[in-house]
């Protein structure tokens, strides 16, 4: 049995490096194109309600391309949807930062260790972050994802909550925000993040495998339509077949 897995983001013509290949156990990867979607960005929309959000693609991973080309041919990217009425907000400064402190994470949602989390009431409010950052330097134009500190903290962040991206406030863009603070990216003006491909292939399955078996776990109806959702905000498309293999060869939890 082999496992599918699509891509959802369509590539730019302009670009004429190949894409590298799959790895070997996604048989039936293949590259999906759409005519009507823009060259290298793509408005990805949840099955169940009008959630979009923007991800640009960059198939080359070539950090020194220029991406003026995209620019002068893309759609500007919309901004994202106003945040959840009653999400947990997570609020974050440069001290926090500095010290890599998670308990404002834990207070706000009471959530104090992995094992403590009930998903069933953080999937119904989601989770978003307000990050109250002042730059060292008035002239440095990097975006927040681009600070190394900041990621740090998102580094420990995931590391010891794993499964938060299917929690967090997928229609005001939290989730595309959150993978650029783990996953190598570009920024562009007009596309948004320009993820680095291979990059975003291994994040988005290991977020898989993790959230999928968290939700199993936990007794969240529908664990396979939730994870495919995640996937499919940030462009990837997961077919029943890898779901099979997960359930056919279950891991027990720590």
């Amino acid at each position: 049995m082999a496992a599918t897995f699509h891509y959802l983001l369509p590539f730019s013509p302009s670009l004429k490096q190949p894409i590298s290949p799959p790895t070997p156990w996604i048989s039936s990867c293949k590259l999906i194109s759409d005519s009507t979607a823009s060259p290298a960005t793509s408005q990805l929309k949840r099955q169940r309600g009008q959630v979009s959000v923007s991800v640009a693609f960059n198939p080359s991973g070539n950090y020194d391309l220029s991406l003026e080309d995209f620019e002068n041919e893309s759609p500007k990217v919309e901004p994202p949807m106003p945040p959840t009425e009653g999400r947990f907000e997570i609020v974050i400064d440069n001290d926090i930062i500095r010290l890599l402190d998670l308990s404002p994470f834990q207070s706000v949602t009471g959530i104090t260790s992995p094992s403590s989390a009930n998903p069933k009431e953080f999937l119904e409010r989601t989770i978003g972050f307000t990050i109250n950052y002042t730059r060292d330097d008035p002239n440095d134009l990097r975006e927040l994802s681009e600070l190394a500190d900041i990621r740090l903290w998102f580094l420990r962040l995931d590391s010891t909550y794993p499964w938060l991206p299917v929690l967090l406030d997928w229609r005001a863009g939290e989730l595309a925000r959150y993978a650029a603070m783990l996953v190598p990216h570009q920024m562009s003006m007009r596309m948004g993040v320009v993820f680095n491909p291979e990059a975003l292939e291994l994040f988005v399955m290991n977020k898989v495998f993790i959230v999928y078996s968290w939700l199993k776990q936990h007794g969240v109806p529908k664990p396979r339509l939730k994870t495919s959702d995640m996937a499919r905000m940030l462009g990837f498309g997961i077919g029943d077949e890898l779901f099979d293999l997960i359930d056919k060869h279950p891991v027990s939890p720590s």
